[in-house]
């Protein structure tokens, strides 16, 4: 199933706080995620960030916004317990939990209050209590502004690689593996690139840096979609070059049938179609630039343990 927002963790983390004990957050998380049978991947799935799991950070904004209503209150870091607020909460045996409901208490609506309106550079007013700030946490929106910013980005990257010379995509192949951690330093790759002489092959382009191992490329700078039979022809290239694996990139697309066909030979062929390029050159920085950098930062608790 897909991870449960926070909004539908609260009635579940405020049910488990029923009992009165105090409840550490952490075991808390490991409860809950048993309760809604996350699998391992959704479990262990990481925010963007990289600091925290997806999971873990939902529940901790559930327990948040129980706290500012009243609900929930922490007697200690990393612990919550149940409040005469919150057993009422229960007996009213709501369906579930929303900051709709939550926002029936005087506590909730003064947090919310502080949440005062602020405005852009351009001069647009932002109202920081509006609902779409609380249907998801600001990581889960980060999150989503930042895939939505990259999928427009790799789109236009992509119809940027369409118009560029074939001598020019040559080059960016070569860039992206180096970047990638492949090929050694850029003259070595240059060197490797269209070098083979090979019908089926565009370069040779190092494994690694000491050059243990090599890897066989094929481009095509194609709007056409790539048939089996351009793959039997790398492959056999591969064959004849003793070779055991390759990489065919395109910046079009692999049909069904060029798939199956990679898929079932023993020579390994790695498909990259135009998307994944595209994709991969936004991930490792290949013909774009960072225009802006956003910090995300969390209360260093190991600061405060000394105090």
């Amino acid at each position: 199933m897909p991870i449960p927002d926070y909004q539908t963790l609260m009635r579940p983390l405020l049910q488990l706080a029923a009992d009165g004990q105090e409840h550490k957050l952490r075991d808390a998380t490991h409860i809950l995620a048993e309760q809604f049978q996350l699998s391992e991947a959704e479990r262990t799935a990481i925010l963007p960030s990289g600091t925290q799991s997806v999971f873990g950070n939902r529940v901790g904004w559930a327990r948040s916004y129980l706290k500012q209503a009243g609900a929930l209150r922490s007697p200690r870091r990393g612990c919550f317990v149940i409040t005469a607020r919150g057993q009422q909460l229960l007996n009213a045996n709501p369906v579930n939990i929303r900051i709709a409901t939550l926002a029936a208490f005087p506590e909730f609506q003064d947090f919310k209050n502080r949440r005062h309106s602020s405005k852009t550079e351009s001069g647009q007013t932002l109202d920081m209590d509006s609902e779409v700030i609380f249907d998801d946490t600001p990581e889960d929106i980060l999150a989503s502004a930042h895939r939505l910013l990259c999928r427009n980005l790799e789109q236009e990257v992509l119809e940027t690689v369409k118009e560029a010379s074939p001598t020019f995509f040559e080059k960016l192949v070569v860039d992206l593996l180096i970047k990638m951690g492949y090929g050694g330093n850029r003259q070595d790759a240059g060197r490797a690139i269209g070098k083979s002489g090979d019908g089926g092959i565009d370069g040779i382009i190092n494994e690694d840096r000491l050059g243990v191992d090599v890897l066989y490329m094929q481009a095509k700078r194609w709007e056409a979609t790539v048939g089996r039979p351009e793959i039997q022809k790398f492959a056999g290239a591969l064959q004849g070059q003793r070779a055991r694996k390759g990489i065919f990139m395109t910046t079009s697309n692999f049909s069904r049938e060029a798939k199956e066909y990679a898929c079932s030979i023993e020579t390994r062929i790695i498909l990259i179609d135009g998307e994944k390029l595209a994709a991969l050159m936004v991930e490792y920085n290949v013909g774009v630039s960072v225009v802006e950098h956003y910090e995300v930062k969390k209360v260093d608790t190991d600061y405060f343990e000394g105090g």
